[in-house]
């Protein structure tokens, strides 16, 4: 499939989506938007990909944010579809059913920590940079980062963040639970590449209802959360790879997981 501001590969099993605008540091325009709704369209569907890297091309950032010479351009009803097109694309990667990971390597700002936001997990460049800093442009996150960045970091530290607009570096992101690690630049990508490997690794259908249930905690009450659980759990004991599982760790060997 062909991209216009993207770059998609999948070598063992593993998915590498790079943003690929780095003289406008990768801001998200509609193009992209519509990239990268494609990208992860197609992955959704595509039974070589288990595990999904993002990140941005170049040295400076992983997306700088939405792009400003668009949203200049909105007024009311044309802002409203701007941030629901957005919040649709991001809820598409949230939901994949597969992990994503966020290769953080520059500037995760305003709509680019969104897009972080919206994946699993989260791995930073020493040089990276987060933050909210749309009310800087007399807007506030459009994307879903008032919702995503409130549960993932808690109220108070999501309102500083987005009532001030200031930024901060990958350690103090990490501190207060943003990203994941911490790595130095040069050996970021190789990291993500060994963290989605390990996950490759794993039975795939408990990987994909793991998510599930992950994600729903956001949508349901305690007790709806764990009934899914129990049903997800359940849906695992009748497939091949938890027989695979259970003999390989009662034999004392490594599982030779098939994803059935």
């Amino acid at each position: 499939m062909d991209y216009k501001n993207i770059f998609f590969e999948v070598k063992n099993n593993i998915g590498l989506v790079t943003i690929n605008r780095p003289e406008k540091l990768n801001a998200l325009n509609d193009e992209t938007l519509d990239d990268l709704k494609k990208c992860f369209s197609s992955i959704k569907e595509d039974y070589a990909v288990n595990v999904v890297i993002i990140t941005g091309a170049g040295e400076k950032a992983f997306v700088a944010g939405a792009d400003i010479s668009e949203i200049h351009k909105l007024n009311v009803i044309a802002a409203k579809h701007f941030s629901e097109k957005g919040q649709s694309v991001f809820n598409l990667i949230e939901k994949l059913g597969k992990p994503v990971i966020a290769a953080i390597n520059g500037y995760a700002l305003g709509g680019g920590c969104e897009l972080a936001l919206a994946c699993h997990i989260r791995v930073a460049s020493e040089t990276a940079k987060f933050g909210q800093p749309e009310v800087n442009l007399g807007i506030i996150p459009g994307y879903g980062g008032t919702q995503r960045l409130t549960r993932l970091v808690n109220s108070g530290r999501a309102s500083e963040l987005i009532l001030t607009g200031d930024i901060i570096d990958a350690n103090e992101a990490m501190r207060i639970g943003l990203v994941n690690k911490v790595y130095p630049s040069t050996e970021l990508i190789a990291e993500a590449i060994k963290l989605a490997e390990k996950i490759s690794s794993k039975a795939q259908i408990a990987v994909s209802m793991s998510l599930r249930s992950i994600v729903s905690c956001d949508e349901l009450s305690e007790t709806e959360g764990q009934n899914l659980e129990s049903g997800m759990f359940a849906l695992c004991c009748g497939t091949e790879d938890f027989k695979e599982g259970t003999s390989a760790f009662l034999e004392k060997r490594k599982p030779n997981f098939t994803n059935q």
